[in-house]
């Protein structure tokens, strides 16, 4: 599926292939909760790295994480340095793969028959978790990945 995507102010549009399109984690760590706003659920989507396109990559900064008082992520999180929209995420251990935010694309994206809510651990205190049947939950992440929950789900494109 060709994902089509942008930041809030149009200053940066990208496009990517994706197999893995549905937006169905839901992550709910200080990392996604303040970089992404409000309770969390920066959606990673699994997308083709070598397929991506962009457009005003000079508006573009890099964020890379602090996951304690030393250590910093070596995930990339790209988001437009003009209006602060996250766009993706690379990471060097997945160099293949582009992880789009699901709050970036314009492509309509499929809904996902279940939920993964992932980090639960560090979710703040005021947020509610909103838990359909067949959604599964995790304290820290889950061993699924992306691409094995696709194919358990028979949701390939």
């Amino acid at each position: 599926m060709l994902l089509e995507g942008s930041c809030h102010c149009g200053a940066v549009t990208f496009s990517l292939e994706s197999q893995h399109p549905y937006p169905y984690q839901r992550c709910y760590c200080s990392i996604c909760r303040k970089t992404q706003g409000g309770g969390g659920y920066a959606i990673n989507l699994g997308g083709d790295a070598a397929s991506l396109q962009v457009k005003g990559r000079k508006h573009i900064s890099i964020y890379h994480a602090r996951l304690n008082q030393t250590d910093v992520s070596s995930a990339e999180r790209h988001f437009c340095s003009r209006c602060g929209s996250g766009l993706w995420l690379f990471s060097p251990e997945w160099p293949e793969l582009i992880h789009p935010f699901a709050s970036a694309i314009d492509t309509p994206l499929p809904v996902p028959p279940e939920h993964t809510h992932l980090l639960l651990d560090s979710k703040a205190p005021w947020v509610e978790v909103q838990v359909k049947k067949g959604d599964q939950q995790f304290q820290g992440y889950p061993q699924e990945s992306i691409a094995q929950w696709h194919e358990r789900l028979g949701l390939e494109s």
